[in-house]
């Protein structure tokens, strides 16, 4: 039995379907709301709370492999659950952060987490993901409503990665030999700025889509009142005022672990076009 936490999620939802599309055998989405999940045919739907770990224990009745975000709940008590109740192996989705801006707290408490599960006496794999293409839906509001997206650092271009293509490498571990004890740095195809993105969104709806510099101050103003000042900070960081040639860095990992290129920015721009109409 598989478990995917987080089913409902970017990549939680694109895991199980690529689980199912593969014949992985018996799978189980955890989930807050078991009658909405909509998770594919012949997956167990199961009910529980991230912040409360006691909750997990039915979910992960018979589990022995686990695929979990981290830090979505106390993860000390969520990998001890797992671990007693027989789990065998989890993948866990850290943040290539840990290895480009290891001094930044999310970068410490991802970290952290990694250890956790290292220590925990269950195989493990550990992914870490740049920037996921999903983050362009932080512009959904703006281009909806046909106002410009007001972007620090445009011209900034990162190598942003698909979510379906961080899910694909968690379900070939999650499945195949050879991937236990394993640490994934995962990346997009190729850098792409925040003018590009916005532009090939604008390319997909079929319509133009303006953009709005503005500045790292006027940025972190907006930011930090939903995230919080250290939050918003170290954002800002990764979106371009502390970048490094190991967050730049194009990485192979997709296809290495896959076999399969890296989906493009423009690729899911063009999948979830009706986000932004």
């Amino acid at each position: 039995m598989i478990l995917v936490t987080g089913a409902t999620g970017n990549i939680g939802s694109a895991l199980l379907k690529e689980l199912r599309a593969s014949g992985a055998g018996p799978l189980r989405g955890l989930t807050r709301d078991a009658a909405r999940a909509g998770f594919p045919a012949g997956v167990e739907a199961v009910e529980g709370d991230f912040a409360r770990a006691a909750t997990l224990k039915p979910a992960l009745d018979g589990v022995r492999s686990l695929f979990l975000p981290s830090r979505m709940g106390p993860d000390a008590d969520i990998l001890d659950a797992a671990r007693q109740a027989g789990a065998e192996h989890v993948v866990l989705v850290s943040s290539i952060t840990v290895q480009t801006h290891p001094h930044l707290g999310p970068a410490e408490e991802n970290l952290a987490v990694e250890r956790l599960l290292q220590g925990s006496g269950m195989a493990w794999t550990i992914l870490r993901p740049t920037q996921f293409a999903s983050n362009a839906l932080w512009w959904a509001d703006a281009i909806r409503g046909r106002e410009p997206v007001r972007l620090p650092y445009a011209d900034v271009g990162l190598p942003a990665v698909h979510p379906a293509d961080i899910a694909a490498v968690a379900g070939a571990a999650l499945t195949e030999p050879g991937h236990r004890g394993r640490t994934y740095a995962l990346t997009g195809p190729e850098r792409v700025t925040a003018r590009q993105q916005v532009e090939a969104i604008a390319a997909a709806l079929g319509r133009e889509a303006p953009v709005a510099e503005i500045s790292r101050e006027e940025a972190h103003r907006g930011m930090a009142a939903f995230l919080g000042d250290e939050a918003a900070s170290a954002v800002l960081d990764l979106m371009g005022g502390d970048v490094n040639d190991e967050l730049l860095k194009v990485r192979d990992t997709v296809e290495r672990v896959t076999g399969r290129p890296a989906r493009p920015f423009r690729q899911w721009a063009a999948e979830n076009a009706d986000a932004f109409r």
